[in-house]
């Protein structure tokens, strides 16, 4: 505790000092530069919260989860959404877009825009993409990408000042390809990318950058060696090998048969660390989850729940059609949970099962298995 109290001090000094505020997301560096002083200062209390864990925290988010949309064009084979949601579909309006933008800019470094459903969807995607980027924050997404192979969504992508794109491609062939992502077509999605890549070279454009994501599985952990040209072959920014964020809450949970039928041979890519005696999954002590004082949830419809994995909606911590983000976040139903969870997060249904609870489980750090970074010059990540 007392190195990474040092660490994280002597981070704050140097970015009241520098103005220079160095931030990873999704293993991708950002480096934030000319931060007015009250936006360093916000983040320093939100980092001491996150290591103190006050039920009231210090600060405003860092960073926002928002969900663009709960509807999807596949059927991802350990998806919640192709099992069914439990709350309907729909589009994020855009005014309630702007309206966590209002309340919450000058106070976020990232904004999310991704959760359950393809962001791509949502008609007023890209309006919301310029928003956020004029309030100087760093936007990011991912995709299944089966939008910008049409129309202008290429260009519309890179007018809009995204810094940063996951392409969610788990096969370098159809047929592995569709095994998980059903319902897709893996030419559609090369062609997209290809797409975007000569928008950006057209407008001259430094951004988005483009991340190759790949969920490695039994199915597809055979074309892992192919990996590199295939991307080179794109001009992505990067290549990401990642284990599976397996969702414990149905049939396809790795727990079950038609999950860990997904699960690939080689413990290197296997998503949690077994115990060798039980070969049971071993739970942390201390869940190393931060969420509750950093990064909210924002489900389409404005409700705001903990994080990413209440897909359903069953921990609605607020309403921002019917309050402000501020008596949501500093609200009796989010100090009790943050109480909770320092307490005991075994006893919380949400925290108890979720794979952050296991080692090897959803930390980035740990699931990122191989990370190769071809061109990450931008204008605000670092090299």
């Amino acid at each position: 505790m007392t190195t990474r109290l040092f660490e994280r001090a002597h981070k704050a000094l140097k970015a009241l000092v520098t103005r220079k505020v160095p931030i990873e997301c999704d293993r991708m560096p950002f480096e934030f530069q000319h931060v007015p002083l009250r936006k360093i200062l916000n983040w320093i209390l939100v980092e001491a919260s996150i290591l103190v864990k006050p039920e009231r925290p210090w600060g405003w988010p860092t960073h926002a989860q928002v969900e663009p949309t709960s509807a999807c064009n596949l059927k991802c084979v350990l998806c919640p959404v192709t099992e069914g949601l439990e709350r309907p579909q729909g589009h994020m309006e855009l005014r309630t877009f702007q309206k966590i933008i209002d309340e919450l800019g000058q106070h976020l470094f990232i904004i999310i825009l991704w959760d359950w459903g393809e962001p791509f969807l949502n008609p007023s995607i890209y309006d919301m993409i310029s928003y956020a980027r004029t309030r100087d924050i760093g936007v990011i997404s991912s995709t299944n990408g089966h939008v910008f192979a049409r129309g202008d969504h290429a260009e519309q992508l890179v007018h809009s000042g995204i810094d940063y794109i996951v392409f969610a491609v788990d096969g370098v062939t159809q047929a592995t390809y569709e095994r998980y992502r059903q319902g897709g077509d893996l030419e559609t999605v090369t062609a997209g990318i290809k797409r975007i890549v000569e928008a950006r070279h057209a407008l001259q454009s430094k951004t988005p950058l483009i991340d190759l994501r790949f969920l490695v599985m039994k199915h597809n952990e055979h074309e892992i060696p192919q990996l590199k040209a295939f991307a080179r072959s794109l001009e992505v920014d990067a290549l990401t090998l990642r284990t599976l964020c397996t969702y414990d809450d149905g049939e396809y949970c790795v727990t079950e048969p038609d999950g860990r039928a997904f699960v690939p041979q080689n413990p290197n890519y296997q998503p949690f660390k077994l115990d060798p005696q039980s070969q049971s999954r071993i739970r942390r002590e201390v869940n190393p989850c931060k969420v509750l004082w950093n990064n909210p949830a924002i489900h389409y419809d404005g409700k705001v729940c903990p994080c990413t994995f209440d897909p359903h909606g069953r921990h609605v911590l607020g309403d921002l059609g019917e309050s402000t983000f501020a008596n949501v976040w500093w609200g009796a139903d989010y100090r009790a949970l943050r109480r909770q969870f320092r307490n005991d997060y075994q006893q919380l249904a949400l925290c108890c099962d979720c794979t952050y609870a296991f080692e090897g489980g959803s930390m980035g750090e740990e699931r990122d298995r191989e990370v190769y970074f071809f061109r990450t010059k931008s204008a605000r990540i670092s090299d």
